[in-house]
């Protein structure tokens, strides 16, 4: 997994979309959202009347502000006059506005464990959530300018992002998945599928929450250059700038930097690593690129292991990873980890979901949870390339 303009670390056999094909399924999806809103809207307004109950009142104040045509709908209705009384309307319980349905996104999820089991694209899906939510500036107070996870990712502008080579294969393998969930948005799409990835791999819980917004068009996306490069000429000052701006550590460098566990670099893609190894040239999933480590859908503390010694010509160290082993801030964290799996998984888990609100906007503001106290499924490992040359 990376958060940097380097390795896209999964890759598929089917083509990516073209241009215009990812400009149509854009479109088809916003008429149909539009669509829906539709009815419900003229049935509110139909409704509307002098003994309209504060409830209804809140269900159109969620209409009007959930789309700028719906909006339209009702900016000349002219507003009846009523007299509630504080104890009548204290007594309904209003109806939440939300970004995302709370059973939908418990649907969407289910289907994403069921892609990471055919598809094994555990890596590059914790990578479309990673780089969504990391461009947020702390600087910017303003949403959506200040980056973060907006799901403003779905767009090609942004797609074609150096930093982003290889995620419209992510997006292409989640579309049918937010066709058939409509009501959760792509922000909440991209990083529940990011978490899940991460916890069907092995790794911990993450305690995630949802409710966030959209951008709404291509104009809103950030510009190119916030993401960490791979081989920049210091590498621990490049990681600090990038991450600092964020809002995080070095504690959470390090521990984010350990997701590298899982997935691989493609040359192709991204100038680092080799074209394969003994551990990826069977798979699973697409053949090819070098990985991070042996089991690289595994996600443990193998990451810290192998940095520290480099032992494995087969295996990859890019100088944003070792330089966690040098930087004597850094290396206090990369230490640790090495050695203590349990410490790792705490602090990865409170790091990722840090990332996964960075600059997000939530509706309703606290955020929606739909963690029940069930853990992930005990971690199988996928089939890997034998390990002989």
């Amino acid at each position: 997994m990376e958060l940097r303009a380097l390795p896209s670390q999964f890759s598929f056999s089917t083509p990516p979309p073209t241009a215009s094909t990812a400009t149509a399924t854009m479109a088809s999806l916003t008429g149909a959202a539009t669509s829906r809103l539709l009815p419900s809207a003229s049935r509110a307004r139909l409704s509307l009347s002098s003994s309209s109950s504060p409830a209804s009142l809140s269900s159109l104040r969620c209409l009007r502000g959930s789309s700028p045509l719906v909006s339209r709908l009702f900016l000349n209705q002219r507003r009846p006059s009523m007299h509630l009384s504080a104890a009548l309307y204290s007594g309904v319980a209003s109806p939440k506005c939300a970004a995302s349905d709370p059973e939908q996104l418990k649907g969407a999820r289910e289907e994403i464990k069921e892609l990471l089991k055919t598809k094994f694209c555990h890596p590059i899906l914790v990578r479309l959530g990673w780089h969504d939510a990391g461009t947020y500036n702390k600087n910017i107070e303003e949403w959506p300018k200040r980056g973060g996870a907006n799901g403003s990712l779905r767009f090609e502008i942004e797609l074609k992002h150096a930093a982003n080579a290889g995620l419209v294969n992510a997006l292409k393998l989640l579309e049918p998945i937010k066709e058939k969930y409509p009501s959760v948005t792509y922000a909440d799409l991209f990083q529940l599928a990011s978490a899940t990835a991460i916890e069907e791999g092995g790794g911990p819980k993450i305690p995630m929450k949802y409710g966030r917004v959209d951008v709404s068009k291509p104009e809103e996306c950030p510009e190119e250059g916030r993401l960490p490069d791979a081989g920049p000429p210091s590498p621990a000052d490049h990681l600090r700038e990038v991450f600092y701006r964020m809002g995080l550590n070095d504690k959470e460098i390090v521990a984010l930097s350990g997701a590298h566990t899982l997935g691989r670099s493609r040359p192709e893609r991204s100038g680092w690593g080799k074209p394969e190894t003994k551990y990826t040239k069977d798979g699973p999933g697409a053949p090819g690129g070098q990985s991070w480590t042996v089991q690289w859908l595994k996600f443990d503390n193998s990451y810290f292991k192998d940095i520290k010694e480099q032992r494995d010509e087969n295996l990859l160290v890019l100088p944003t990873d070792g330089v966690l082993f040098e930087d004597p801030s850094f290396k206090v964290y990369a230490e640790k980890y090495a050695e203590d799996q349990e410490a790792f998984f705490k602090d990865y888990a409170e790091a990722h979901a840090k990332l996964s609100n960075l600059g997000a906007k939530f509706d309703p503001p606290e955020g929606i949870v739909i963690d029940g106290k069930a853990a992930p499924e005990k971690f199988v490992a996928a089939t890997y390339s034998s390990g002989k040359d």
